[in-house]
């Protein structure tokens, strides 16, 4: 087992045994790799949301997703929340100890992996105006604040759900699918918190064709 450190991350008493690399808050492919080449069968990873993605992303596109990997963040986040992953100490003591299990992965058409959360908005972060579509089933036409799209440990991987209009308070309406896909004059994806700097007309988030192996409880 080897850690790769993201930044100024956190590690916690339970990993101060383990041998560690330290790379840059989203880690470059050199520091994955190198990381990977030490880790033997699990690579925990300590830092943000984003520093995961970098990790799957990665191990996806290198087809090394039956690497066993933790995950270690001082705080709750949306990864945590989206697998049932515990953080601080707990975090740790579970990525030295646990097990591995398969779990769903989303990505999306530009390869990149979403461990958490995407956001589709708008241009320079005002309202999306477009078409979104889960699987066959129509989420909304029109224009929204934003559109969110989570990975699901249950039913067919991507949940997917509009931002609400400001003043309305009736409850977001929750759509799952397997692929859930944009159509729009101009969006910026965010992925796990990291929007992109161009922005685009369409936009497709799907499961991936593997599962991730990642330690949870």
């Amino acid at each position: 087992m080897h850690i790769l450190r993201c930044g100024d991350a956190a590690t916690f008493a339970p990993l101060d045994s383990f041998r560690m690399t330290s790379g840059e808050a989203i880690p470059t492919k050199a520091q994955i790799d190198e990381a990977l080449e030490l880790a033997s069968e699990r690579l925990v990873v300590a830092g943000s949301d984003a520093a995961l993605a970098a990790v799957m992303t990665r191990l996806m596109r290198t087809e090394r997703l039956g690497t066993e990997v933790a995950f270690v963040r001082a705080t709750a986040s949306p990864v945590t929340n989206a697998y049932d992953l515990p953080h601080g100490e707990a975090a740790a003591e579970l990525a030295a100890t646990g097990t591995a299990r398969q779990a769903v992965l989303i990505r999306d058409e530009s390869g990149q992996a979403i461990v958490g959360q995407a956001l589709w908005t708008g241009p320079e972060q005002g309202p999306l105006e477009g078409q979104v579509y889960a699987d066959s089933e129509h989420v909304f036409t029109g224009k929204v604040p934003f559109v969110e799209l989570l990975p699901s440990l249950e039913g067919p991987g991507v949940r997917v759900a509009s931002g609400k209009k400001h003043g309305l308070r009736r409850r977001r309406e929750w759509f799952d699918g397997r692929a859930v896909q944009l159509g729009t004059a101009g969006a910026i994806v965010v992925r796990d918190g990291v929007p992109a700097k161009r922005p685009v007309k369409r936009s497709s988030v799907y499961r991936h064709t593997e599962p991730m192996h990642l330690v949870r409880p």
